[in-house]
């Protein structure tokens, strides 16, 4: 029996004066791609925690998370792996400034969001929170 465990992780879908912030990818998988930003669920942080977090470090953003706007874990969904994310809705606050893994942070219209632009599954989760 294989015992490893899928790793977990952060989507975070940020509006802010009606615009979809998203980041421009400055590393692989899908660098140069648009994506929310998000990332790993560290060793005894909550997923809220890591949401504000990853959301701070992407963007320069304070987030105030309204919901949880599902669970993807298709095993295929990230090509470094099993990678189970849980996605939050949120608003943002503060300047933007891109960081962590970020090249660029962008901030758009939801209705111009190109679905070919986006990096791993982030058309479903923006699909699933009706923000698209």
């Amino acid at each position: 029996m294989d015992r490893r465990s899928p790793l977990l992780a952060v989507d975070v879908i940020i509006l802010r004066s009606g615009k979809l912030v998203l980041i421009k990818r400055g590393k692989d998988p899908y660098k140069g791609k648009l994506a929310l930003p998000g990332g790993f669920v560290e060793y005894g942080e909550s997923v809220e925690e890591a949401a504000r977090r990853e959301a701070k470090e992407e963007t320069g953003l304070e987030v105030e998370l309204k919901k949880i706007v599902g669970v993807y874990s298709d095993p295929n969904r990230d090509p470094r792996g099993h990678v189970v994310s849980i996605c939050f809705l949120a608003n943002g606050k503060g300047e933007v400034t891109p960081g962590s893994d970020a090249s660029e942070v962008i901030e758009l219209d939801p209705r111009k969001v190109n679905r070919d632009d986006l990096a791993f599954d982030h058309w479903h989760m923006l699909r699933d929170s009706g923000v698209i």
